[in-house]
């Protein structure tokens, strides 16, 4: 049998983009060339008006191992080659999708994994995952970015435990500093995935939007998303199908 490829694959069904990180071979550790990909894939889901939420997973029981470290590796001899950087990038494309992203975790979520899903609006966990963010373990300035979504995420006294030693941590301390939003028993993870993100997918867009950019500190864009609701009709629509006991028909797309 031929080993797989490293690569990202994606499918969209019933409103939900989910993005599998699939390396089977080294824990879906990602590679340069996945990195690189990934930003492209979110655009591209971003302009798809059938998305709705996005999910992103790894493939059979790991989330993600972090880097390739080998495939990085071959590029040192590129002075332009920059492994931080493109791990950087596509954290910063998943934080800036805007539609709700959700991390489903089984297995590791470690280094670069870690800083995939702290990109993301929600983590879900399956019992028994292990978290880890381990520059210290490689020596690496862990960049000032993903330093501050980490502490933004977990607050600073959790964040610098994960980034002094590079331990990891399972789900009961992941939960309780709020790595993770949810942890669910072994066989459910997926279950409770589509169920939540179906609900997602149901609810108004304009007040998810506005939401994310409110929660990441866009205060300046109040007036803008007054005028949204004021225009798109949502907020009628919510209330009269409320009253009429139905479920809502949203209109508004970002």
């Amino acid at each position: 049998m031929d080993r797989e490829e490293p690569q990202l694959k994606h499918t969209v069904a019933d409103g939900v983009a989910t993005v599998v990180i699939s390396h089977p071979a080294k824990r879906n550790a990602m590679t340069a060339a996945m990195w690189r990909a990934l930003p492209a894939l979110l655009e591209r889901l971003a302009a798809d008006p059938a998305v709705r939420a996005l999910v992103v997973t790894g493939a059979g029981d790991t989330f993600c191992a972090g880097a390739d470290i080998s495939s990085l590796r071959d590029g040192v001899s590129d002075p332009d080659f920059d492994p931080q950087a493109l791990a950087v990038a596509a954290e910063e494309a998943l934080a800036a999708f805007p539609r709700p992203t959700l991390a489903a975790v089984r297995g590791f979520c470690v280094g670069g994994g870690s800083q995939l899903a702290a990109a993301c609006d929600l983590r879900f966990a399956e019992e028994g995952a292990s978290f880890g963010v381990t520059p210290a373990k490689l020596g690496i300035v862990y960049a000032a970015s993903s330093t501050r979504r980490l502490v933004a995420l977990i607050g600073p006294a959790a964040a610098k435990h994960l980034l002094f030693s590079g331990e990891l941590i399972g789900t009961e301390r992941a939960l309780r500093t709020g790595l993770v939003d949810e942890v669910l028993p072994a066989g459910e993870l997926d279950k409770r995935v589509e169920s939540y993100v179906r609900i997602l997918a149901s609810r108004s867009q304009l007040t998810q939007a506005a939401a994310k950019e409110f929660a990441a500190g866009r205060e300046d864009r109040d007036a803008y998303w007054a005028e949204q609701a004021r225009r798109s009709g949502d907020t009628a629509e919510g209330v009269a199908a409320f009253l009429e006991r139905r479920a809502p028909r949203f209109t508004w797309t970002t």
